[in-house]
């Protein structure tokens, strides 16, 4: 039994999603077929079900990279290898508004969890067969969406001095969270699958404005869609190799 994750490894899939909202965990399961909670224990909500007949689980890690690698960690232990985060976000560049949907290309870490596994220099970049399936739904459902690096922090309420975050936009990164730092780092330590994408919630400068809403929900429910599209084909393709 693990510590945190409380649960039956039989119903833990190789294929989890895992997002840092519980709230959200719950609107991708409703997305499966005959979903249910398996465990809801120190703050991780577990569910599992199918999507096209493939056996999926959801877990909500909550916020941070140190939730996320013990979700992590403790879902291999059960069986998974292959995770993506759908996330929501902030933005850097002109433009960018509510609902945009962001794929990950790589994460400019800003978080600690990730340097108790790899050094600084080691860079945070999601698997490229996850990225490019990410993609691959987006454009087969003619969702648009960016691709791009991003930062991940997990000190939401640190000083930080007025225009430091200009760097980051000359340099035309597209997304700051809290997690893809940790999930890149600890999968590629690990060899476990990895993608990350996410919904804008909010403009340049803006966090989570009330004109923006029903747009951000819409574009979260893409985010779902495509997440779920390009794990689906990566179970196709890994049944395809074991034949």
């Amino acid at each position: 039994m693990e510590w945190h994750i409380q649960c039956d490894p039989k119903e833990i899939s190789r294929y989890v999603f895992c997002p840092g909202d519980q709230a959200r965990a719950k609107k991708i399961a409703d997305h499966l077929d005959e979903s249910y909670l398996v465990t809801d224990s120190r703050g991780y909500a577990v569910f599992s079900g199918h999507y096209k007949d493939v056996f999926m689980t959801v877990c909500g890690t909550g916020m941070g990279g140190p939730t996320v690698a013990i979700a992590l960690e403790e879902l291999a232990h059960m069986g998974a290898d292959t995770f993506i985060r759908v996330g929501s976000c902030g933005v850097f560049q002109d433009g960018q508004q509510p609902g945009d949907v962001i794929i990950a290309s790589g994460t400019f870490r800003a978080g600690g969890t990730a340097n108790a596994y790899l050094p600084l220099n080691f860079p945070a970049v999601p698997t490229f067969a996850v990225l490019r399936e990410l993609v691959k739904a987006a454009e087969a459902m003619e969702i648009s969406y960016t691709v791009g690096v991003g930062l991940a922090g997990d000190a939401f309420y640190a000083p930080r001095e007025e225009g430091s975050g200009d760097i980051f936009k000359t340099a035309g990164v597209v997304s700051v969270e809290m997690e893809s730092d940790t999930l890149f780092v600890v999968g590629a330590y690990r060899s476990w699958r990895t993608g990350a994408l996410y919904a804008s919630d909010g403009a340049p400068g803006v966090i989570k404005p009330e004109w923006g809403e029903a747009d951000y929900r819409q574009g979260e429910q893409q985010a779902i869609q495509i997440g779920l599209e390009a794990m689906w084909q990566l179970a196709q393709l890994d049944a395809a190799s074991s034949k």
